[in-house]
């Protein structure tokens, strides 16, 4: 099923060239179904690019999705055009009034910042909070996976010695989670990350499962026990070039980066980069969509606080039963 997104949006243009099903505003219309609300809090300063690779795997989908656009009110990205933050983004304080059946909160490339220091941080946990109470399930990304951690259960962030950077393997730790349904026992997953979270911080939180993890890029997929908060520590939506740019990037800053492991092959930057994660980032994002949020979010969304707690309840008015 498609995604519903503005017809003039860079993105819509990339996704249908590559045969994924975007349905523009004046279609969706006419299809008597309640897609669902889909919010991404875009943190990062490629915004365009970010948008497009998030949406792409949303398209793979097998639901009608509705996505807006999210920006903070605290922080306005100098690296995209005021123009198309007019058009396609909407302020956060600009929705705090709706609900919503999912929200995706991305990366942010202030990691060696403490958290308190963020420009956005008093805003960001605004948000975290008012998803608790206006959002079915929330999917959160690299550093907003380490922020919303250090927000809702108190785990600290620790700084790596060296960027780690690279496609890493992994393996499933609770092969019976819905999240990690159809997934191989061990699969890959991009990160690139100056900070990690300590596996025994996450083991000491009683709501909280570890779900996949890897030996050198540690804890990557976590979850409450109700799917209603999910982290990864990983970017499973980069693109093929992504980790090569940010190597190249960092390298024409005179940073010295470590080539990225696993990536380039023959770990060599001058070949083309391997993509080994491509069949993962489609199906974390299907099983996060179908199994956190479709089979249990309710049709009617200002449900979603009364049935917070009430499998019952969620049962009575799920979703998944009123298309």
């Amino acid at each position: 099923m498609p995604i519903k997104i503005p017809v003039n949006l860079p993105a819509s243009s990339i996704l249908q060239r590559e045969n994924i099903f975007v349905m523009n505003e004046e279609r969706a219309v006419h299809q008597d179904i309640r897609p669902l609300k889909i919010a991404i809090l875009n943190l990062m300063p490629t915004k365009v690019e970010t948008e497009t690779q998030i949406l792409r795997l949303l398209g793979n989908t097998p639901i009608q999705l509705e996505v807006e656009l999210l920006k903070t009110d605290s922080y306005t990205s100098k690296n995209t055009s005021e123009e198309h933050l007019l058009e396609f983004y909407r302020p956060v304080r600009e929705v705090m009034d709706r609900r919503y059946d999912g929200l995706i909160i991305t990366g942010a490339p202030v990691e060696l910042m403490e958290f308190e220091e963020v420009d956005y941080w008093k805003e960001l946990t605004e948000v975290l909070d008012w998803a608790d109470s206006h959002v079915f399930s929330l999917l959160s990304i690299c550093w907003g996976a380490q922020a919303a951690l250090y927000h809702y259960y108190g785990v600290p962030k620790i700084r790596l010695e060296q960027k780690l950077s690279g496609v890493f393997e992994h393996r499933v730790l609770e092969k019976n989670s819905r999240l990690t349904r159809g997934f191989d026992d061990r699969f890959y997953a991009p990160h690139s990350r100056h900070t990690t979270v300590a596996r025994e911080e996450l083991l000491r939180r009683r709501d909280l499962r570890i779900l996949a993890e890897s030996d050198k890029a540690g804890a990557y997929l976590m979850a409450s026990e109700d799917l209603r908060r999910v982290f990864v520590t990983g970017h499973s939506e980069y693109d093929p070039g992504t980790l090569r740019y940010e190597y190249e990037r960092d390298a024409d800053r005179g940073l010295n980066p470590p080539v990225p492991e696993n990536y380039f092959q023959g770990d060599d930057p001058r070949n083309e980069p391997m993509v080994l994660w491509r069949s993962h980032a489609n199906l974390l994002f299907a099983n996060w969509i179908n199994y956190a949020v479709y089979q249990e979010t309710p049709f009617q969304l200002e449900k979603i606080e009364e049935c917070r707690n009430d499998p019952e309840c969620q049962e009575s008015i799920s979703n998944s039963g009123n298309f």
